[in-house]
C-alpha cells in the first residue's frame, strides 16, 4: 500500500503574551479499509498541562489540550501522520441493484440510522435548492444514481466560482446559489443539502486534499490542493458512504484523506480554542500543510482561513 506522510502545522501569534484556554483538535485521520494510520506524532508549544485523546459520537479522533496559565506570544500545534492510503477506483463501486436507479428508498432497517443525514438542516422555504437541482435529473428516462450524483458534483464545480473565505462557519446553501461562489465547505454543504432534498443520506467530510507528487512543484491553486479540505459523502446501499468533492468535481477519494465525518460541519472544525487576553491581542494565524509520498518533495499550502478566537477552518 502507498504510504503518505502529512505534516500539519498551525501557529497562532499575539502582540503580547496571552494565556490559553482549552483547545480541541481533529487532525488524526480515521482508520478504514482504504486508509490506515501507521504512526501519529503530535507536539504543542508551549506544552499543555494535559493532552487527552478521545472519540466523539461519530467515531472521529479528538485531541483535547488544557494549559496551565503560562503566557506566551505564540502557540504552535504540529501534527505528523504516516498512513497507508489505497482508495478503490470509483468506477468499480458495487451498488445494490434496486438502488442503481434513482429514485429509490432505503431499507426500513437502515432508516433509523440514516434519518438524521436525510433531514434538511438549512432553511429553504422556497425550495431554491430543490428547484436548482432539477437540471441534473433526467425526466425522460430512468436516472442512474451514480451518474446523477456525478453530474451534480461536476455541475457545482463548473457553475460556481471558488473563493477562499476567512469567515468562520458555513455559507447557507441558498446564499451560495444566489452569489454563485463559495469555499470548499460551502460547496460541500450545497451538495449535501441537494442530496437530502432528493431523499438521500448525506454527511459532511473533512480532512486533506493530498496532491500527487507529480504536481509537487506546482503552487497550491484555488481547488485547495495540498491543504485542509471539505467535501460530501452520500450513502449508497452496498457501496456505503461514497465521497463526492464538488470543489474539484471528482468522485471517490483518490486524493482525499478523511479525518472526520459528521452530520453537521460545526462538529468537524480541525482546531479551535480560546485565549485569555484582549480582542486586539491576536496578530494572526499561519497554517502549513505538507504532503509527502516516498520522496522528500513537499507541497506547501498557505492558510486556508481562520477565526482569530476559535481556530483553523477549511479553505
Amino acid at each position: 500500500m502507498p504510504v503518505v506522510t502529512i505534516r500539519h502545522v498551525t501557529t497562532y501569534r499575539y502582540w503580547r503574551p496571552v494565556a490559553f484556554g482549552e483547545h480541541r483538535m481533529m487532525l488524526r485521520p480515521r482508520d478504514s479499509d482504504d486508509q490506515r494510520v501507521l504512526d501519529a506524532k503530535f507536539e504543542i508549544i508551549p506544552e499543555p498541562k494535559s493532552l487527552n485523546f478521545e472519540q466523539d459520537a461519530f467515531g472521529n479522533h479528538v485531541g483535547v489540550a488544557r494549559f496551565s496559565g503560562r503566557r506566551s506570544k505564540e502557540l504552535r500545534f504540529e501534527s505528523t501522520v504516516y498512513l497507508e492510503h489505497s482508495p478503490p477506483d470509483a468506477s468499480c463501486l458495487e451498488i445494490e441493484d434496486w438502488a442503481k436507479t434513482f429514485p429509490f428508498e432505503y431499507r426500513a432497517d437502515e432508516m433509523p440510522d440514516l434519518a438524521c443525514c436525510i433531514e434538511r438542516h438549512h432553511p429553504d422555504p422556497d425550495d431554491e435548492v430543490g428547484r436548482w437541482a432539477r437540471q441534473f435529473l433526467a425526466f425522460e428516462r430512468a436516472t442512474d444514481t451514480l451518474e446523477l450524483l456525478t453530474r451534480l458534483t461536476q455541475g457545482i464545480h463548473r457553475q460556481f466560482h471558488y473563493r477562499r473565505r476567512e469567515e468562520k462557519g458555513i455559507q447557507e446553501p441558498v446564499q451560495t446559489l444566489r452569489v454563485r461562489h463559495g469555499s470548499c465547505r460551502d460547496f460541500a454543504m450545497l451538495m449535501i443539502e441537494t442530496a437530502r432534498a432528493w431523499g438521500l443520506a448525506a454527511r459532511f467530510a473533512s480532512g486533506y486534499l493530498a496532491t500527487p507528487l507529480e504536481h509537487a512543484s506546482e503552487r497550491a491553486d484555488a481547488t485547495g490542493h495540498g491543504a485542509t479540505h471539505a467535501w460530501a459523502q452520500i450513502y449508497l446501499p452496498a457501496a456505503g458512504w461514497i465521497d463526492f468533492d464538488p470543489t474539484t468535481g471528482s468522485v471517490g477519494k483518490k486524493n482525499l484523506v478523511v479525518v472526520a465525518v459528521v452530520r453537521d460541519p460545526s462538529h468537524a472544525i480541525p482546531l479551535h480554542g480560546t485565549f485569555i487576553g484582549f480582542p486586539s491581542d491576536p496578530v494572526g494565524m499561519e497554517v502549513k500543510v505538507s504532503v509527502q509520498s516516498g520522496t522528500p518533495e513537499v507541497v506547501w499550502a498557505m492558510p486556508c482561513g481562520f477565526d482569530r478566537t476559535a481556530g483553523a477552518l477549511w479553505n
